[in-house]
């Protein structure tokens, strides 16, 4: 992965927090156009067989689904770890204004490096970025990714391949449950090279009487046919 260990750094540091916090705020994700081109996304989707993992899991042993995802090593290439050290100073503010909102007893620091220190002092050294691949009936159920004491609220996917070109079905599928209510499920497509930014946990939402807790989880529905890349960019790390 020659040209991703050489991407330009700086990148998602240009990305537009006043948007993007609005959209987290009233739905719990933001959608970025075109934050990968097709020659980085076709190199991620090359690379998926190479080295540079340090884990793979077969879904279907486990239960979450169907398919497979392998979790980068350290050093993680460039590209990914400028995601991790840009968009995690976009995303802290509004992490502090969730937890003040609940009135939740944490800060976030403002840079990464200062967040990572929390994990590894909690004992969280594994790092968590990661490429799904799915075929043909491949699905992901719906989870929460958290890996230790500390976890950061948001996290982020990039999309690999097009939609209805190089794979039909395989909808993202964020769910949102209301208190004393059903789930809200809400189903997103997004086109190679975008990126989702959403809730890993929990978000406020305002009630009656003040902000509460909105549950939320992800997952991917059934692909149909074709092959289905994402690459996963989480800011907390892992303990195993």
């Amino acid at each position: 992965m020659d040209g991703i260990n050489s991407a330009g750094i700086g990148r998602f540091a240009k990305l537009d927090a006043e948007k993007i916090s609005k959209s987290l705020n009233s739905c719990g994700f933001a959608v970025v156009e075109k934050v990968l081109d097709n020659r980085e996304c076709a190199e991620l989707i090359a690379g998926y067989h190479g080295n540079g993992y340090r884990k793979t899991v077969n879904m279907e042993r486990h239960r979450f689904g169907s398919g497979e995802y392998r979790y980068f090593d350290n050093p993680l290439p460039d590209l990914i770890e400028a995601a991790r050290t840009e968009i995690y100073p976009v995303l802290a503010p509004v992490a502090n204004e969730w937890a003040s909102k609940l009135n939740i007893e944490m800060s976030y620091p403002a840079t990464f490096s200062e967040f990572r220190d929390r994990c590894r002092d909690a004992g969280q050294f594994k790092p968590t970025p990661l490429i799904l691949k799915y075929g043909p009936g491949g699905s992901n159920t719906l989870h929460q990714d958290l890996y230790g004491e500390v976890y950061f609220p948001m996290q982020s996917a990039i999309f690999l391949n097009e939609p209805g070109e190089d794979y039909t079905g395989g909808e993202f599928v964020l769910t949102e449950q209301v208190p004393r209510s059903q789930s809200k499920a809400i189903v997103l497509t997004p086109r190679k090279g975008d990126m989702i930014i959403f809730t890993t946990n929990f978000r406020p939402v305002k009630g009656s009487r003040g902000f509460y807790r909105a549950n939320m989880r992800h997952g991917v529905s059934t692909v149909h046919s074709g092959e289905r890349h994402t690459l996963g960019v989480i800011f907390h790390d892992a303990l195993t």
